[in-house]
């Protein structure tokens, strides 16, 4: 008899509680997938990982293009022995007036005349022509920083010319947006 009344005074126990979380979990991960595909979806389409809009992929039509020789063949694998040849085609401008700087640690002074070479089209060396002025200014600012020791060698000449290869992409960079000068040479160099 003592059992009876212990067994009626007790709280039923809710069946089903197990049933419920593994609801809960399936009804957590399905959203929680839907979630992450749905924002996979929107970084695709919209450029942030892979593949994207075509507009994303675009090069910009108002900047220089490089150029492509016209025999250019595709080297595929390692390059052979010695160096590869460049499938884009060069182009060469020489500014026409000399430019003359004081040496930094001298009564001396460098006269030198330049040249450029450039792969992109004829944009650039047009961007060059039409920003004479800063781009002077640039290379004469790079040249009175020199002593006479820095530009006595041969290794201080091809310093100064990637400096100046910089100073010029600089001044393209800020006037047009895009540099595009690839190399700087010395067609007169005089040092007294």
């Amino acid at each position: 008899m003592s059992d009876a009344p212990k067994e009626a005074d007790a709280p039923m126990k809710k069946k089903g509680g197990g049933l419920k979380k593994i609801a809960l979990l399936v009804a957590g991960v399905a959203i929680l997938g839907g979630g992450g595909a749905v924002a996979g979806i929107y970084a695709y389409g919209s450029g942030l990982v892979g593949g994207g809009k075509d507009e994303a992929h675009k090069e910009d039509p108002n900047k220089p293009q490089l150029v492509m020789k016209e025999n250019a063949i595709e080297h595929s694998g390692a390059a052979a022995a010695g160096k590869e040849k460049s499938k884009f085609q060069t182009s060469y401008y020489e500014i026409e007036k000399n430019f003359t700087a004081n040496l930094a640690d001298t009564d001396g002074f460098m006269q030198v005349s330049i040249g450029v070479s450039t792969n992109y089209d004829n944009r650039v060396i047009e961007n060059l022509t039409k920003n004479e002025i800063p781009i002077r200014s640039a290379v004469l600012m790079t040249l009175s920083d020199q002593g006479i020791d820095a530009v006595a060698t041969p290794e201080g000449k091809r310093q100064l010319l990637r400096a100046l290869k910089v100073a010029i992409n600089k001044a393209l960079e800020e006037k047009e947006g895009f540099g595009g000068i690839d190399n700087v040479y010395f067609t007169n160099f005089v040092i007294q």
